[in-house]
């Protein structure tokens, strides 16, 4: 069974140092992807606008500037409001979202609770998956894997 951590929030879109607009979101984590952490921004489109990338930048952004290119995530202070600012680059274009401190690192330590970190592999199967792949076959053996994968270039007729 996979858990899902949620969280709804409103977010503020950065368009100039003295104007930014609302922007409701949603935070994800889901278990069955214990390294990333999904963002959907609604802004008004059909559908919302998704990022997803490493939870761990996420949990390192909360206390001091990491991440290069395409996100990039930070704390700082706004009008004595501690919150998390977000670069987000595309193709599309770019974006910088302030995130409230308090309430990124409350969902983080949820999703922490769930999945503390240095356990994420655990959750991904690869184990048990390599153990059904390696484990030997059940019954007769299946007769491809007793031919000779590289049949002789010499005929058998003596052509």
């Amino acid at each position: 069974m996979h858990t899902v951590v949620e969280r709804e929030l409103e977010l503020r879109l950065v368009l100039s140092p003295e104007r930014s607009i609302p922007v409701p979101a949603r935070l994800t984590y889901r278990t069955d992807d214990p390294y990333a952490v999904h963002i959907a921004f609604h802004i008004g489109s059909e559908h919302p606008v998704d990022w997803t990338f490493a939870r761990e930048l996420l949990v390192e952004g909360v206390f001091r500037p990491c991440g290069h290119g395409d996100v990039r995530v930070w704390p700082t202070k706004v009008d004595r409001r501690s919150v998390v600012l977000m670069a987000l680059s595309s193709p599309d274009g770019d974006a910088l979202l302030e995130a409230p401190a308090a309430a990124v690192s409350a969902w983080l330590e949820r999703t922490l609770r769930v999945v503390p970190p240095g356990s994420e592999s655990e959750r991904l199967g690869i184990d048990d998956g390599l153990a059904e792949l390696l484990a030997p076959a059940s019954g007769r053996v299946d007769d491809l894997w007793l031919r000779d994968p590289w049949p002789s270039d010499e005929s058998q007729d003596g052509e």
